[in-house]
């Protein structure tokens, strides 16, 4: 377990995928809009009928191609709501975008509870602990309580336009740049860096 960081840490086995270049990727309000909500046959949007599951998946694979070594961790309740299937919670994703996924800040050998009281951005934050990337951003309309050492890597989405939103779009694509040509630092707060 880690000790002594700031916010919530989680005894699990590291991941599988470790280091490189990472963008965790919420789906609510990233890739459709936020109000999806779950009946027998499986999730749904509610109250935007022009909308539909995953309809921008399509704006980040072009996002993304200019940059191969950029992975995907899932950093989505749907991980959580299909008991950790990634493969299941990635369905919807265009094939060249599931080729991405290394893993999910959420693990079943967590504690559930734990981890769904920590805000996201200490989600995030606990697996980029555990996974050490090399460079990181994260893709989300959920911006409250983030850790300050953190809302630079964070790039807000519009809950309903999700990446579509011009000025989101146009900011992905400006920090994917800026990632691309990182020297490999990993920014974190003072009193955690040794």
């Amino acid at each position: 377990m880690l000790t002594g960081l700031p916010g919530p840490t989680y005894t699990v086995p590291p991941p599988r995928r470790m280091g490189g270049r990472v963008l965790y990727l919420d789906l609510d309000g990233c890739l459709h809009p936020d109000a999806v909500y779950e009946k027998g046959s499986g999730p749904f949007i509610f109250g935007y009928p022009d909308h539909r599951l995953f309809e921008h998946a399509g704006l980040l694979e072009d996002a993304l191609a200019p940059y191969p070594r950029v992975r995907i961790v899932l950093s989505t309740s749907w991980v959580r709501r299909y008991r950790g299937s990634i493969r299941r919670v990635s369905r919807g994703l265009t094939p060249a975008l599931r080729e991405r996924i290394v893993g999910a800040t959420f693990h079943s050998r967590m504690d559930l509870s734990v981890f769904v009281d920590a805000p996201r951005g200490f989600q995030v934050w606990s697996d980029v602990l555990r996974r050490k990337p090399e460079a990181w951003l994260a893709l989300d309309d959920d911006s409250e309580n983030w850790p300050s050492w953190c809302e630079d890597r964070l790039i807000r989405t519009d809950p309903i336009l999700g990446i579509s939103a011009p000025e989101v779009l146009a900011q992905l694509k400006e920090k994917l740049y800026e990632m691309d040509r990182e020297d490999g630092r990993m920014d974190a707060p003072a009193s955690t860096q040794t």
